[in-house]
Order: structure tokens, then C-alpha cells, then sequence
């Protein structure tokens, strides 16, 4: 059993340690102001995705075709937040500001800008 707390852990770590494909002109929050930006927010993105950031750190992500998913979120350092899906899955993504426009950044290197 403790062979797989372990590799939970690492895994954990080893996403918040992982190289983001930044871009230039890409500028990083700050723990607190992420989390202040996002509580209580809804991010739509152009293809038609939604996220929804409830002050009360539950979390939705609705497909553009339908399907919703429902878990917690969190901000870690590096402008980072990971969401603990009750499917016991967690991902984590990056949001950037880059001109004015907030833009997520997947583990993978995809980025997802928000529609203003």
C-alpha cells in the first residue's frame, strides 16, 4: 500500500515540477491571485467548453457538446491548478495572462485560450 501512496505523491510532485511551454508575452500568477481571479468565475473557451471555479473550491467542466464533469480546485504555486475530479483523476493546467487574455496551458503543451 505504500508503494502506491508513494507513487501518488511523486506523481503529484512530478506535475508541478514538469517544463510549461511558455510563450513570450505569457506572464504567471501569483498563488493568491489566481485564486482570487477564479473564485467564482466561469471560463468559456472557443470550443464551447466551460469551466466554472465556485468560491466554495467545487469546480465543472462542461464539453461544448455536452457531458459536465465535477470535481474540487486548487491553486499551486507557478500559476498552476489542479482539479480533483470525483472520478479520483487529477489534472493540473497553467494559466497564463498573454495580452489581456487569460489561457490555459495543458501538461501535454496545448493551450486553450478563454474567450473574452
Amino acid at each position: 500500500m505504500w508503494k502506491w501512496i508513494l507513487a501518488a505523491i511523486l506523481a503529484a510532485g512530478a506535475a508541478q515540477a514538469q517544463e510549461w511551454k511558455t510563450r513570450d508575452g505569457d506572464i504567471l500568477f501569483a498563488q493568491a491571485d489566481l485564486q482570487a481571479r477564479l473564485s467564482g468565475e466561469e471560463l468559456v473557451f472557443y470550443d464551447g467548453g466551460q469551466s466554472v471555479y465556485l468560491a466554495d473550491g467545487f469546480y465543472t467542466y462542461t464539453y461544448g457538446g455536452g457531458g459536465t464533469w465535477h470535481g474540487k480546485w486548487r491553486v499551486s504555486e507557478g500559476s498552476v491548478v489542479c482539479v480533483d475530479y470525483v472520478t479520483e483523476v487529477t489534472r493540473c493546467d497553467m494559466i497564463v495572462e498573454n495580452a489581456g487574455r487569460l489561457v490555459v496551458l495543458t501538461e501535454d503543451g496545448q493551450r486553450f485560450p478563454v474567450r473574452p
